[in-house]
């Protein structure tokens, strides 16, 4: 005899063990949560990060194939001039100037602005001496007469400034390029600071470090009269300069005479 409460029993199980479609396959469990990637939005993309602009630098304008016109390359007279670039300097300047007060005679210095800022006490032994003043740019930019009309100016006016901060009634009436790298451009400038554009005739290359005889030598096969002797008190060590100046200012002295720059 059968039990009824069994039979019920074993009915409920063999329902429940049925899929639910009519191919018999087993319902597939839905998942309780998104998976992550759905759970969370798009990432959005970074954002670039501003770039900065740079100006582009000016170009510079080409050296001309001739030196321009309007350069100071005489002395005004027979007599020639020495003109010393790129000081003051304390290891040369003084000694370039023992020597010119012993020889008695004056010369032109180039004045570098950085270096009149180091040495004011110099610049006002040269001017106390009564040597003229040149103005040779703030720093030596060899490539100042190619840059912007607003950037030269604004050098050759800082080393004026300077040159007067060490002697205030300073007369600056001459400007040279550092190099003899010139353009129409810079001797303009220089002319409106009232300051003639001054080059050289004479370059025995003493910044290239020959012996002092051979820049002695130098000179004296090229000096002419009036001419314009270019040398250096400042820029590196002018030894070999020092030493060849009493023979050389003996020499021109006795062909020529040596004056300042009318």
């Amino acid at each position: 005899m059968r039990h009824p409460a069994l039979l019920a029993f074993l009915v409920v199980l063999l329902v429940a063990g049925c899929g639910g479609d009519s191919g018999g396959t087993p319902e597939a469990t839905a998942p309780t949560s998104p998976p992550p990637s759905a759970a969370l939005p798009p990432e959005a993309s970074p954002s670039p990060s501003p770039t900065r602009t740079v100006p582009p630098k000016p170009r510079l304008r080409p050296l001309p194939k001739k030196l321009p016109a309007g350069l100071v390359r005489t002395t005004g007279s027979e007599k020639v001039a020495l003109t010393f670039d790129d000081g003051p300097s304390p290891a040369w300047t003084p000694k370039v100037l023992d020597q010119l007060k012993a020889a008695k005679v004056k010369a032109t210095f180039c004045v570098v602005g950085s270096q009149v800022r180091k040495h004011p006490a110099l610049l006002r032994r040269i001017v106390r001496e009564g040597h003229q003043l040149c103005n040779h740019s703030w720093n030596h930019d060899l490539d100042l007469a190619r840059r912007p009309v607003a950037e030269i100016r604004a050098d050759l006016a800082r080393t004026n400034k300077e040159i007067r901060r060490a002697v205030p009634d300073a007369e600056v009436p001459f400007y040279r390029q550092p190099g003899g790298r010139w353009t129409a451009e810079v001797v303009k400038v220089a002319k409106q600071l009232d300051m003639r554009s001054l080059h050289w005739t004479v370059d025995p290359q003493d910044w290239a470090k020959p012996t002092a005889a051979t820049i002695a030598k130098r000179v004296k096969r090229a000096a002419r009269p009036g001419a314009v002797v270019l040398l250096h008190d400042g820029g590196g060590d002018r030894a070999a300069t020092l030493a060849a100046c009493a023979k050389l200012i003996k020499g021109l002295k006795r062909d020529h005479g040596v004056a300042k720059i009318a």
